[in-house]
């Protein structure tokens, strides 16, 4: 009994001697004279045996509850102290590996502040510059202008592609601005003089999809002749072609070092690609293999978002090749929309909508957090400002405007 007695706290359940019943089984053991010749009858054996058993019973169901409480609680502990989610919770996670995560994240109240017009077709690019200052916008009508990224004030108009321009990338510098078109050439501009420095030929159909890498020594494109092209800025040649899809190429771009890109394509396929060698490292694909309409590596590089012309946005892991997270609402089953991370108030996930909406979800819930009505056609293209809670939008040929939308803390009432 002493390995009893030290289990249930010293008190012991199996000896004969001293053993104090519990006072609601007390009564078995009263009013039965002559006590003597009672306690040595055959029946007070079988009652004192039943007795204990029930004792022993009662006890025994009281520390297994214990037991289980316990463990349910550990449980409990250790699934609130580990990770919620796949995706890092700090609000700087996507961005860098500190931050501080403790910080609730309020609401985005992105408001209206400024209208941009003087494009005469669809706007089918808007991008801001690293710097912060400058906001580029191109269009079917064959032009890239450039804006004040803070006051909407017009700079300069870009011209010289002889047809539409689908997509414009920044050099990291912001002194430079590259090209893609209809006329199935890339061209580089100087900012400051507005010239035009290279023309970058070797695609044989539309160049639909743009970008410099951080480095700004390499741009890679993605066109409706299905390949994926990396281009040298200093001679203006095609340092490697890769046959990347079987349908028109609709995104590309580099992580945050430069040593991968990522394109996505009509065939449904987002594949990731060693930009030295060009080998094709991971492709990414759902099951009912939706064409894609976007891509792009989340800031530090450990993420993809895509875009599928099933009205929904995927959050994909690197490392993994899994998907992490879905997020839905906005329509997109027809065209090309841009979507972005927004890391400068919080962690949103930011679309265009074929509703002429645009779209704004914590990362983490997948929650819908606002919804920004103003343009009149589809929302083609939207970006995030690198440093201030700002939006930029564009839309479709009904519209052809350029939005600025600004982050405005609510007023508080007491």
């Amino acid at each position: 009994s002493s390995g009893i007695n030290a289990e249930y706290g010293g008190r012991s359940l199996v000896s004969s001697q001293n053993t104090t019943l519990p006072s609601s089984l007390s009564f078995i053991t009263c009013n039965h004279p002559p006590l003597s010749s009672f306690l040595s009858s055959p029946l007070s054996i079988v009652i004192r045996s039943i007795v204990n058993i029930l004792v022993i019973i009662y006890h025994y169901i009281s520390f297994s509850t214990q037991i289980v409480f316990l463990t349910k609680q550990n449980k409990t502990t250790q699934t609130m102290s580990s990770p919620a989610d796949s995706v890092p919770a700090g609000p700087s996670s996507l961005q860098s590996p500190d931050g501080d995560s403790s910080k609730p994240q309020s609401k985005p109240n992105y408001i209206l502040k400024y209208t941009l017009k003087g494009h005469k077709k669809a706007i089918s690019s808007v991008k801001f510059s690293p710097d912060g200052r400058w906001l580029a916008s191109a269009s079917a009508d064959k032009s890239i202008k450039v804006w004040n990224a803070l006051d909407g004030r017009y700079e300069l108009t870009l011209e010289g592609h002889s047809q539409g321009i689908s997509d414009i990338s920044w050099s990291s510098d912001s002194k430079y601005i590259c090209s893609a078109s209809d006329d199935k050439y890339i061209k580089i501009w100087d900012i400051s003089s507005g010239e035009m420095l290279k023309t970058l030929k070797g695609h044989t159909n539309y160049v639909f999809c743009v970008n410099f890498n951080p480095q700004s020594n390499k741009i890679v494109s993605g066109s409706f002749d299905e390949t994926v092209r990396i281009w040298d800025v200093k001679t203006g040649k095609c340092a490697k072609m890769l046959p990347a899809h079987s349908d028109p190429v609709s995104a590309v771009d580099f992580n945050r070092d430069g040593t991968l890109i990522v394109s996505a394509s009509y065939d449904g396929l987002c594949r990731i690609w060693d930009s030295n060698t060009g080998l094709c490292l991971k492709t990414l694909i759902e099951d009912d293999n939706p064409r894609v309409s976007f891509v792009k590596f989340s800031p530090n590089g450990k993420f993809i978002l895509s875009g599928t012309q099933d009205n929904t946005l995927r959050l994909w892991s690197y490392s993994t090749g899994k998907c992490l997270k879905t997020y839905t609402g906005h329509k997109n089953e027809k065209y090309c929309l841009f979507s972005t991370f927004s890391v400068t108030n919080g962690k949103w996930i930011v679309s265009g909508s074929e509703d002429n909406c645009i779209y704004i979800w914590n990362l983490q819930t997948k929650e819908i957090v606002q919804r920004l009505e103003g343009h009149t056609d589809v929302v083609l293209t939207v970006a995030c400002h690198p440093t201030e809670n700002i939006i930029a939008s564009g839309a479709l040929e009904k519209d052809q405007t350029v939005k600025i939308w600004k982050h405005q803390e609510p007023i508080m009432t007491e």
